[in-house]
């Protein structure tokens, strides 16, 4: 039967030839690096990096420190006068601003429930960091550098072997689709897959964001101590999540490759014939 599609040679032996090229990869994942990467995540598993018993080795220090309270003189004799014009001042401002208040009171909570309206209800404005940069906790950053490949190898790998499988669906038609729906469940679960190693990018970068808030919280508020405690408690659940994230890595790659080799003959051959033997 003649195609329906006019195609030219060329560009068709260009997509033959990606075809085979992902054929031959995605292949080569399945059986040898998916095997070879769940023995290494297994193996990291249990390097004493990621095995901290006492979470406080894992804690930073937080370079900054409580000011010293000031201390108001009295105020000299000559200076009376001004005093009693600041205080009617701020009698003034005061009134003023009881008014205002009045009009924003809803929106003011809400800014205050996010976090937003901080710079409304006090605290000491930070110029410049006393010690320099607030640095990041520099034993779970060297942890995260190494956790990020992982995933993003994960994220690439599963991608291929999902076109992979993807291209060897064949045409629809009736009946004898069973080898066809284990092809579509491939493809769903490695999707799945993609999906959850992604989330594990985002939450790191929500670790970040949530640690550089409470940091900021700190330099500001500095005599509140709840703040400095969050940051080590943050710090720990991070450390703890990046393990749990090392161990998914590797059960994915137990998985998929085990899913994939029970699979493979549906998977590459999803129609069989009535004469072919069942095993």
């Amino acid at each position: 039967m003649s195609s329906l599609l006019k195609v030219d040679n060329e560009i068709k032996k260009k997509v033959d030839a990606f075809r085979g090229r992902i054929t031959a990869e995605a292949e080569d994942l399945v059986a040898n690096f998916f095997p070879k990467k769940l023995l290494e995540l297994d193996q990291f598993l249990k390097d004493p990096s990621i095995n901290v018993c006492e979470l406080k080795e894992i804690h930073s220090e937080i370079n900054l420190t409580v000011p010293d309270p000031i201390l108001l003189a009295d105020i000299h004799d000559g200076l009376e006068g001004v005093k009693s014009l600041f205080k009617c001042l701020h009698s003034s401002v005061k009134k003023l601003n009881d008014i205002k208040s009045l009009n924003r009171q809803n929106a003011k909570k809400r800014k205050l429930e996010d976090g937003a309206g901080d710079d409304k209800v006090g605290g000491t404005k930070v110029f410049v960091m006393p010690g320099g940069m607030m640095k990041s906790n520099g034993k779970l950053v060297e942890l995260i550098e190494k956790v990020k490949p992982e995933i993003r190898t994960l994220i690439e790998k599963c991608n291929t072997v999902k076109m992979w499988v993807q291209l060897l669906i064949p045409r629809i038609e009736d009946g004898n689709n069973f080898g066809v729906s284990i092809q579509e469940e491939t493809v769903a679960e490695l999707r799945t897959v993609e999906g959850e190693a992604a989330s594990f990018l985002d939450q790191i970068s929500r670790y970040y964001i949530t640690r550089a808030k409470l940091v900021s919280k700190i330099a500001k508020y500095p005599h509140v101590e709840d703040y400095r405690r969050t940051v080590t408690e943050i710090d720990e659940k991070e450390y703890i999540s990046l393990k749990i994230i090392v161990s998914e890595l590797r059960n994915q790659y137990v998985t998929l490759h085990d899913m994939i080799l029970k699979n493979i003959e549906k998977i590459k051959r999803p129609r069989s014939s009535n004469t072919d033997a069942l095993y």
